[in-house]
């Protein structure tokens, strides 16, 4: 098996093995399936943001040529590079762009000020950060310079402009630390050939909890990131007619695999993006009630707090959300009002899911009873997962009481990124997560994940 990046643990080669005659892990980087995908779904619509559309074709083109360019300057294989951007397109271009050539995009949520952006260059030894030159006053380019004169990593920083917005750091650039500044408009170039690589190979690192803390980082490979994003999409039976509304940061595990982004693209549906988003306090529910309205939004992933300003302003936008049938709810117990509210305000079918950033991923299915989607987060997404509930001393407890959630499986990686004390204590010698939630299981055999252990 291909070594995983410097820092993480792998698989044991018999789960390997077995994942593999599953058929849940096939082999294929994102990037490639992005190839395939070009040439099924071509002209087909891959991408909204406004009154912009790239079709298929055309999104791997452009990520192909952003490939070359990052190439010329000197990014390649493992190397790490941190991606701040809001919800549009070049996030996505990006994203695939710097896996097309092998190196590792760091997701950073928007929100992540300077000192969180620093940490994520330091454990990560990134070499490239890409954001915006400035957004909503803040100015990121000031920041990575800084983060840059702290040395010794960060070298190479990409600033993405609005279309219609002028650069005030104009062109390429140097500072006297040796840090390069490029517009990221200016990464383009005639593709070249790639590099085969391995899919058991880190395609991402995704940061776990929040901006209010210091994040853990979890490598997620391209098998085991592709397997989960397919296997979502057949569980809620996207298609390519399907029309999925980014209403939760681009950068986000709910947002971008769950199915999210790679689950459209997976099947050939188009993929709206709104911006505003990437911050939980300034998110607009009525642009994202409109965004359903005017381009036909079949699916949407929202959070509880998400979902409960939907309702507070759906009777004012007075948006026709006729065309969704599918609104999935991320979260845990607690919400049971929400939930039952919103699919009979928006008149379609409701997912309740419990995701985390290290891989385990619950969900209720199309067809369950009302009691189960309005008062669980359903079963695992695999039916090789492996989740079991134990008390304080790690022993089963009885069906039906609470513990502690633990989880292994093909998509639930072995370790944090560069942080072996943390998972000493954060995983089980047999590899199991600890999640760090409390949960119990009904009768039926759904999950009820109440919230995290210290709440107890």
């Amino acid at each position: 098996m291909t070594p995983l990046l410097d820092g993480c643990t792998p698989w044991p080669e018999e789960f390997v093995d077995h994942y593999w005659a599953a058929g849940h892990w096939r082999g294929n980087t994102l990037d490639n399936l992005l190839r395939g995908w070009a040439l099924q779904y071509g002209p087909r619509t891959a991408l909204v943001h406004g009154d912009t559309r790239v079709t298929y074709a055309r999104l791997n083109r452009r990520v192909d040529r952003m490939a070359a360019g990052f190439r010329l300057r000197g990014l390649g294989p493992g190397q790490r590079v941190v991606v701040q951007l809001p919800n549009v397109p070049e996030f996505v271009i990006t994203v695939f762009a710097l896996m097309r050539v092998g190196a590792v995009p760091v997701f950073c949520p928007l929100p992540y000020g300077a000192e969180g952006v620093a940490h994520l260059v330091q454990v990560t030894e990134s070499v490239g950060y890409v954001g915006p030159a400035t957004h909503r006053g803040f100015d990121h380019t000031a920041m990575a310079a800084d983060i840059a004169a702290r040395g010794p990593f960060l070298r190479k920083v990409f600033t993405y402009e609005a279309p219609g917005t002028a650069s005030p750091y104009g062109g390429f650039t140097t500072d006297p630390a040796g840090c390069y500044y490029f517009p990221l408009d200016s990464i383009d170039s005639p593709p070249e050939p790639t590099p085969s690589r391995s899919a058991g190979q880190v395609a991402f690192l995704l940061p776990a909890g929040d901006a209010t803390g210091t994040p853990h980082l979890v490598p997620r490979t391209h098998d085991d990131y592709a397997y989960q994003a397919r296997a979502a999409a057949e569980l809620v039976s996207l298609t390519e007619n399907d029309v999925y509304l980014a209403a939760l940061p681009a950068a986000s595990h709910f947002g971008f695999g769950c199915p999210g982004i790679v689950g459209t693209f997976s099947v050939g549906g188009a993929v709206v993006l709104i911006e505003g988003q990437e911050d939980r306090e300034d998110r607009d529910p009525a642009a994202c009630l409109r965004a359903v309205e005017r381009e036909r939004v079949t699916v949407t992933s929202v959070e509880p707090d998400l979902a409960q300003r939907w309702l507070e302003v759906l009777p004012t936008v007075r948006a026709d959300v006729s065309s969704l049938r599918l609104v999935q709810i991320g979260g845990a117990q607690g919400h049971r009002s929400t939930v039952e509210r919103l699919g009979h305000a928006l008149g379609c079918g409701v997912q309740q899911a419990f995701a985390m950033a290290e891989g385990p991923l619950t969900l209720t299915r199309p067809g369950d009873p009302d009691e189960a989607v309005l008062g669980t987060q359903g079963r695992p997404l695999s039916p090789d997962d492996q989740l079991h509930i134990v008390d304080a001393d790690g022993k089963p407890v009885p069906h039906g009481e609470s513990g502690e959630l633990l989880a292994r499986g093909p998509h639930v990686p072995r370790g944090h990124y560069r942080a072996p004390e943390h998972n000493a204590r954060t995983f089980t010698p047999d590899g199991y997560l600890r999640t760090g939630r409390l949960a119990h299981r009904t009768p039926d055999g759904n999950l009820v994940v109440s919230g995290p252990l210290e709440e107890t």
